[in-house]
């Protein structure tokens, strides 16, 4: 019998910088959000840009690495697996979140959308 397969890979912008915390057991948790663009064609023919959001979490060594060199508008490679979790927000309500448990990280770009020098 197959195993299953649970894996995406996205390449983005982040939309803003992340933000980590820390579990009672020491464990880091950094979430961040990546935005993805696509072009596509109309049916006039016309060029049409999306962008579809992600949420992404990191924990441990990796989350911290996240929160320390992730930061608005800097281009990101995300490796990981989807995950969906159910949870009731604070009117009551229940929501389903749909996020990347990231599993590897690659930063692209030089960071110059994030205000920063390029690296020589």
């Amino acid at each position: 019998m197959a195993r299953g397969l649970n894996r995406i890979q996205i390449i983005g912008h982040l939309g803003a910088d992340p933000e980590t915390r820390y579990l009672p057991s020491g464990q880091a948790v950094t979430n961040f959000r990546v935005a993805v663009n696509r072009q596509r064609r109309d049916q006039q023919g016309d060029a049409v840009e999306e962008t579809e959001w992600f949420r992404c979490v990191a924990f441990d060594k990796l989350g911290e690495i996240a929160g320390e060199y992730l930061h608005k508008g800097r281009q990101v490679y995300v490796e990981g697996r989807l995950q969906t979790r159910q949870y009731t927000d604070r009117e009551g309500i229940a929501r389903t979140a749909v996020e990347v448990i990231a599993g590897d990280l690659v930063l692209l770009g030089r960071g110059e959308a994030a205000g920063q020098p390029a690296a020589a």
